[in-house]
């Protein structure tokens, strides 16, 4: 056997190729990581091969990294927010699905290339990894490869002309959409307050409980010129000077509790820190900020908590994950106390553990075996891809459990996906290729016409909808749509459209939601 018949060199040799093919841009477009399919495809089709054995690991890791990560963000869009985007992106995917159906028998399409077009005509990967499960074929990757460059393209090219068809103005919605974040979101910022209610003047912060009666936090006591960070224990007496931060409606509240507003402001002490800190720590890892009771204990306030590169508010339910980082602001002395707590540790962060991947990993294998009855005659089972990705997300959602961190950092996360990825693309992509050209001479240029058909007529209806019965602001809507579409170019797309993070938000708030809507249509059309 020849050393390029080796089916290890070619793997990598596809990997490879796939990776220079993913970086070339033409109009700022990139096929990315996605190019690796169509490298493979190319060696299928003059008879190389990778093992199935690789698509099978590459799959496992694969499914199981996207259910860890979307798991707490599956179940968070099901609260009140997020439902109206929740119920747009379903009816995106459902309608997708419906339309593809159609076109399989209008036009007599195989229902796994079928399928495929679907997968990649809202580019979805992980679509893909479970119409190869469902089907027990390697045809929808031929579907995928076909249409995913228009659902690609089709995306970016509905986000930017959309808002001109709709003849809606982008500035407007931006000033629509700050007037109302502000009445949601009051402003919060600083005042100083000289104590002179005479029923506030010996008594302790903690007795007065001044967050609970106003809603705002004393970050700052002057007192004999000599400024601190108060705790619970700080007594306040008639003339300290107090800075408070709070909403304008909170600031009311201080004044009549504790004195007059003044112009003199209190000089920050040296003893004072802000600084990002790494919750690599186990031991926190599930817990949330209100019992961690980092302000009772070390005086310590929590500013902003940045996960997976975005920013959360750091609400009292907030449940700390591995990796996130939080931003403290509190003395020196208690900061070290902090840091120990939290872990601080980049090294230790990076040395994954791989018991509880293995072991979720063989929990959804066990769960896709169970067998679920409709009725005497029908039953039906999750399969592989489904119990693993179903497992993951409701552990990604524990979290922890005893002594087992479910979650990963972002970075090890992030490789591992991309090694699954790759391995699965690589060898589904190989198999396909053998019959790429057989294909093509049966169907011709129809299959790229029915693959943009689904990328842009499912995103039309769900905008129709968005207008008649949600009244979405546009730049949510462009944010909801790509999130829906699974299409992180597209998200690029809206987000050069405007300063707002609320693509984002939108993108976030749909995305785990409509990855999972996307599998369960996809299995339903693997058993028509």
């Amino acid at each position: 056997m020849g050393v390029f018949n080796q089916s290890y060199l070619i793997l990598f040799i596809i990997i490879t190729l796939g990776f220079v093919l993913g970086r070339i841009k033409i109009k700022g477009i990139s096929l990315d990581i996605s190019a690796v399919i169509f490298v493979a495809l190319l060696f299928g089709h003059f008879g190389y091969t990778v093992p199935k054995d690789i698509q099978f690991i590459g799959l496992l890791l694969f499914v199981f990294t996207v259910g860890i990560s979307a798991g707490p963000g599956f179940f968070e869009s099901f609260k009140s927010s997020g439902k109206q985007l929740s119920i747009l992106a379903v009816l995106l995917i459902f309608s997708a699905g419906a339309i593809t159906v159609a076109a399989a028998y209008l036009f007599d399409v195989d229902m796994p290339i079928a399928i495929g077009l679907f997968t990649g005509a809202l580019t979805s990967t992980p679509g893909l990894a479970v119409a190869i499960d469902t089907t027990h074929t390697s045809l929808p990757s031929i579907g995928y490869g076909v249409a995913y460059p228009f659902g690609v393209l089709g995306v970016i090219l509905f986000v930017k002309l959309l808002p001109a068809i709709s003849k809606v103005n982008i500035a407007k919605e931006e000033t629509s959409l700050r007037a109302r974040q502000q009445l949601a979101n009051p402003e919060i910022y600083p005042r100083h307050y000289v104590v002179n209610n005479a029923h506030v003047a010996g008594k302790t912060l903690g007795e007065l409980n001044i967050r609970e009666m106003t809603g705002a936090t004393i970050s700052r006591v002057q007192q004999n010129d000599i400024s601190f960070t108060p705790t619970i224990d700080t007594t306040l007496d008639t003339g300290n000077l107090v800075k408070a931060v709070g909403t304008a409606w909170a600031h009311e509240k201080v004044k009549v509790l504790i004195g007059d507003e003044t112009d003199a402001e209190i000089p920050l002490s040296t003893s004072y820190q802000v600084l990002s800190v790494l919750v690599s720590n186990k031991d926190v890892v599930g817990k949330t900020l209100a019992q961690l009771q980092l302000f009772t204990t070390y005086n310590a306030t929590i500013t902003r908590i940045k996960r997976s590169g975005i920013y959360i508010s750091p609400a009292p339910h907030v449940r700390l994950q591995l990796g996130d980082k939080l931003v403290v602001a509190c003395d020196k002395d208690h900061m070290s106390q902090v840091i120990r707590l939290l872990g601080n540790n980049n090294k230790k962060l990076s040395d994954t553990d791989f018991l509880p991947i293995a072991l979720g990993i063989v929990i959804g294998f066990l769960a896709g075996q169970i067998q679920f009855s409709l009725t005497n005659n029908v039953s039906f089972s999750l399969g592989l891809t489904g119990g693993v990705l179903l497992t993951a997300i409701v552990l990604g959602k524990l979290g922890k459990t005893g002594p087992l961190v479910w979650t990963m950092s972002g970075t090890a996360n992030n490789l591992l996906r991309i090694i699954g990825l790759l391995f699965f693309l690589s060898a589904v992509g190989t198999t396909a290729g053998a019959n790429i050209v057989s294909t093509f001479q049966q169907y011709g240029f129809k299959l790229f016409l029915i693959g943009a058909v689904i990328t842009v007529l499912p995103m039309a209806i769900a905008t129709l909808a968005a207008k008649i019965f949600f009244k979405l602001n546009m730049i949510t809507l462009l944010g909801a749509l790509t999130g829906a579409m699974t299409s992180s170019p597209g998200l690029a797309a809206a987000d050069s459209m405007t300063d707002l993070n609320e693509p984002h938000i939108a993108y976030a708030t749909v995305y785990p939601i409509a990855m999972v809507s996307l599998i369960v249509c996809v299995q339903i059309m693997g058993h028509l």
